[in-house]
């Protein structure tokens, strides 16, 4: 019996069923660890997902809010660039000479010893002769018909272009 003991085959035996058990011991505390992470990384997981879902709503609402700024930004600088195109038109106004040059180039007026010229458009002239009752009607009536000739000259305008 003792010679069974120390014989090569029950020695081989015997330490392939201690590194069985040393290799299941290994792999139960593995998966135990394993286990262990699995948890620690659900809770992770579920944490950072909270933490997601909590701050949405507010990072939309902020950026939505810095763009809403940017706009009024845009705003506000193009009302600063209006006002300062209005204050040089109105410094020009001050000006003499500015406001003569305006009144001859608008409202055609001349200086004294000055000649105008009104250029006449054919077209309008021609208009005007094949209307040959307008003197005899009032004036209302006369209105009508230039809004409704130009009303026609629009549509057919438009439907020329079609």
């Amino acid at each position: 019996m003792a010679r069974d003991r120390f014989s090569t085959a029950t020695r081989l035996r015997l330490l392939g069923e201690q590194t069985a058990a040393r290799v299941y011991r290994s792999q139960t505390r593995r998966q135990a660890r394993r286990s262990r992470l699995t948890g620690r990384a659900a809770f992770l997981a579920l944490v950072v997902c909270s933490l997601v879902v909590a701050l949405a709503y507010p990072m939309r609402q902020w950026v939505s809010q810095r763009a809403e700024i940017a706009e009024q930004e845009r705003l506000a600088a193009e009302a600063s660039e209006r006002v300062e195109r209005l204050r040089d038109e109105k410094a020009r106004l001050q000006d003499d000479a500015y406001i003569k040059r305006l009144a001859r180039e608008h409202l055609h007026y001349v200086l004294p010893g000055e000649t105008g010229y009104t250029v006449i458009d054919p077209d309008a002239v021609r208009e005007r002769r094949t209307d040959q009752g307008a003197a005899d009607r009032p004036w209302y009536s006369n209105l009508w018909d230039g809004v409704d000739t130009a009303d026609r000259t629009d549509r057919t305008d438009r439907t020329d272009r079609k």
